[in-house]
C-alpha cells in the first residue's frame, strides 16, 4: 500500500493485464513508454496512444516476417526502386511502375502479365511487386510454373503439397514465374485451368512469360482450354511486353538472381529476412 492508503500498481501487474487481453508487444514496452511519458509530462491520451502504437508496430513487424517467409521468395529479391527502365528498349515506364505500386489492381483482384525475352527483368518486376505487397500487409505466394504444376499434381496425396496449395489459394496475390517455358500434360492443364478459374476475381495473379499470349496454347496442349483460361486471365489484366537485350549479356561481369536482376550487390534488409515459419499461417513449406 502507498502512504495514502492506495494499492501500489506495479508494472508487472499492468503488463500481465495487457497480456490477458491478447497483447503480445505492449507489455514489453510498457515500462519504457511510462518513463517516456513521465519525462514528457504526456497526457493519459498520449500515453495510451504510444502504448497502442507500440503494440501495432510489433504486430505489423511480426505479420511482415510471417508473410515474407510464407511467400517463398527466392534469394536476392530486389526493391522495385532498383529497376532501371532505361536498360530496356521499351515495354514499361517509371510512371507505370509507380501506378502498379499503388496496388489498386490488387485491391480489385486484377492480374498482371510481364512478357518478354529472357533477361529483361520480368521476374525482378514480379518479385518487386510481391515484396512491396507484403510490406503493405498483403499475403503473397511465389511459385515457378513447374513447381505449381507439381503442387497441383500432388496436393491430394502429399501432405506438404496440400498444405502449400491451401496457402496459395488463400493468398491475396500469386506470382507464377516462367509460364510457357515447358509443355504440360492434358491432366496438368486441366488442373491449372481449374486453379486459374478458382482465382478469377478472387485472387490477383502475376505471370511472367517469354512467350506471346497466343502461344500459351502450345504449353496447354489444348487451344479451346487455353482460350477459356485466357478469357479469365485477361478480363481484368494489365499487360506489359518488355523489349530489350538481356541484362546478363549486357553486363557479363555481374552475377544475377531471377530474370535479369543483379544478385548479391545489395544485402537483403534486416526487416526483409524471413523468420522461421510457425504453424499453418506461415505456409508450411
Amino acid at each position: 500500500m502507498t502512504p495514502g492508503g492506495r494499492e501500489r500498481i506495479t508494472v508487472q501487474r499492468l503488463s500481465a493485464m495487457l497480456s490477458s487481453f491478447g497483447m503480445r508487444h505492449a507489455p514489453g514496452q510498457l515500462a519504457d513508454v511510462m518513463d517516456e511519458c513521465e519525462v514528457a509530462e504526456a497526457s493519459y491520451r498520449e500515453f495510451l496512444l504510444r502504448l497502442l502504437e507500440a503494440e501495432a508496430k510489433g504486430r505489423n513487424e511480426r505479420r511482415y516476417h510471417r508473410n515474407y517467409a510464407a511467400a517463398h521468395f527466392p534469394p536476392n529479391v530486389r526493391d522495385l526502386a532498383e529497376f532501371d527502365c532505361s536498360e530496356l528498349e521499351g515495354g514499361i515506364t517509371p510512371g507505370q511502375i509507380a501506378q502498379l505500386k499503388e496496388l489498386s489492381w490488387l485491391d480489385s483482384s486484377a492480374n498482371v502479365i510481364f512478357a518478354g525475352p529472357p533477361g529483361v527483368g520480368k521476374t525482378m518486376l514480379a518479385l518487386g511487386l510481391g515484396l512491396h505487397a507484403v510490406g503493405e500487409g498483403y499475403t503473397v505466394a511465389f511459385e515457378k510454373m513447374d513447381g505449381l504444376v507439381r503442387i497441383l499434381d500432388n496436393a491430394e496425396l502429399d501432405r506438404k503439397a496440400g498444405f502449400r496449395l491451401r496457402y496459395i489459394r488463400r493468398a491475396s496475390c500469386v506470382i507464377i514465374d516462367e509460364i510457357g517455358y515447358t509443355p504440360i500434360t492434358r491432366p496438368q492443364a486441366n488442373r491449372f485451368f481449374n486453379f486459374v478459374s478458382e482465382a478469377y476475381e478472387r485472387t490477383s495473379l502475376v505471370f511472367t512469360t517469354n512467350k506471346d499470349i497466343p502461344e500459351w496454347a502450345e504449353m496447354m496442349g489444348d487451344p479451346v482450354l487455353t482460350a477459356a483460361m485466357m478469357d479469365r486471365v485477361l478480363h481484368h489484366a494489365r499487360c506489359f511486353s518488355l523489349r530489350g537485350q538481356s541484362y546478363r549479356l549486357k553486363h557479363p561481369g555481374l552475377a544475377y538472381g531471377g530474370d535479369g536482376a543483379p544478385a548479391g550487390t545489395v544485402p537483403m534488409p534486416e526487416e526483409a529476412r524471413p523468420l522461421p515459419a510457425q504453424g499453418e499461417g506461415a505456409g508450411g513449406l
